[in-house]
């Protein structure tokens, strides 16, 4: 991804812009296991120079498959759907317009997928499951076939009548969490539904006014966008597996923040806990730099020990469930509830947790950047 790179650095803001974008699309690609040609690269790069309009770049590109269509191998077919797909997302993100609506989120898949996949623009008619790796080869629970346009259209309106009004930065983030995590998990589309999804979320959030959308997130992390979304919809309480969107508001943070939160695919997976991260003294929930080694550095518990793993799932469980009480906790922990109170205060003190409203009607607020990964 480091192909347009120059005109990042170097370029006109013309050509910044349109690297950024071409940058992102080709980089969303990653999340179907979808690599572009080498063909594709060089016509971006004429685009990306204003040798020739994005138009143009979607005629080679159709011309360039229809002399090999009779003789496409699955690798090859695969690449022509990344190239052609990744110059559409170009198009779409280049565009001045947009419309906050159902129909408008079914025709961007429509716009992406035509001549790819039958069902382009289609809201699926049949019920889908998808093994992934973070989940040990589960799969989300996703909306029934049933009732995808009624469970659709409710979303759209909900978010539409919602108010950000009075909301600081960091709930911003958090509501637009559960929006995307939501709209996502229905997941209308039988494929390219992510695609979609992240091409729609890019659009909204300029509607919003977010007018700095780092969307080079999307082109070095669109994979670990993916398994944050499948993370914030997945349960399993027999395995002590919880829904949490810990990971979606890292993206974000760093998408709309520049934040610097670190995003690894390994700390996806439902049976990770990093045992070895440290942080350093007082730190006041800033974020944390120091992943490997303590470095002589000292933890909020005092001396070298390491995170344990009930601290890190009472973490976890308190940023997916903010309502949760210590009883709950303890339950959930399994461990009594006189611990429960000892982590809570040692995490209150350094501002890592923070009880908002009472004790008995509040909801608890984790500083999302000093979770240990």
């Amino acid at each position: 991804m480091t192909h347009f790179d120059e005109y990042i650095r170097q370029g006109e803001p013309s050509q910044q812009e349109k690297a950024q974008i071409w940058k992102t699309a080709i980089g969303l690609q990653d999340v179907d296991g979808l690599k572009v040609s080498d063909y594709l690269i060089e016509t971006a790069k004429e685009n990306i120079e204003d040798r020739i309009t994005i138009d143009e770049v979607q005629y080679r590109i159709d011309n360039y498959y229809k002399m090999q269509s009779n003789r496409q191998s699955e690798t090859e077919a695969r690449t022509e759907e990344a190239d052609k797909v990744a110059a559409r997302i170009t198009e779409i993100l280049s565009e001045k317009t947009f419309s906050f609506s159902p129909a408008a989120y079914c025709n961007i898949h429509s716009r992406l997928f035509v001549g790819i996949y039958k069902f382009a623009g289609k809201i699926r008619d049949y019920n889908i499951s998808k093994s992934e790796w973070v989940l040990d080869g589960e799969s989300v629970l996703y909306a029934s076939s049933d009732y995808l346009k009624e469970t659709l259209e409710y979303d759209f309106k909900e978010e539409k009548a919602f108010s950000y009004k009075g909301l600081n930065t960091q709930q911003v983030i958090e509501h637009l969490a559960h929006f995307i995590a939501y709209l996502w998990q229905i997941h209308v589309f039988g494929e390219g539904n992510t695609r979609t999804t992240a091409v729609f979320l890019i659009k909204y959030l300029h509607k919003l006014g977010f007018k700095y959308v780092n969307n080079t997130l999307f082109a070095n992390h669109s994979w670990y966008f993916r398994n944050a979304l499948v993370r914030a919809n997945y349960e399993d309480l027999s395995r002590g597996v919880f829904k949490t969107q810990i990971f979606i508001i890292r993206f974000l943070s760093n998408l709309l923040l520049n934040e610097n939160n670190i995003l690894k695919n390994r700390t996806l997976h439902i049976h990770f806990h990093e045992l070895n991260v440290i942080l350093p003294q007082n730190t006041g929930g800033q974020k944390i730099e120091n992943m490997k080694d303590n470095g002589g550095q000292k933890n909020i518990f005092g001396g070298q020990k390491k995170w344990s793993e009930k601290v890190v799932g009472l973490l976890e469980l308190l940023a997916a469930n903010p309502t949760m009480t210590r009883k709950a906790l303890s339950e959930k922990l399994q461990i009594n509830p006189s611990a429960v109170q000892k982590h809570i205060e040692k995490l209150k003190a350094e501002g890592i947790i923070e009880r908002i409203g009472s004790d008995k009607k509040g909801s608890w607020r984790v500083s999302v950047s000093a979770i240990p990964y």
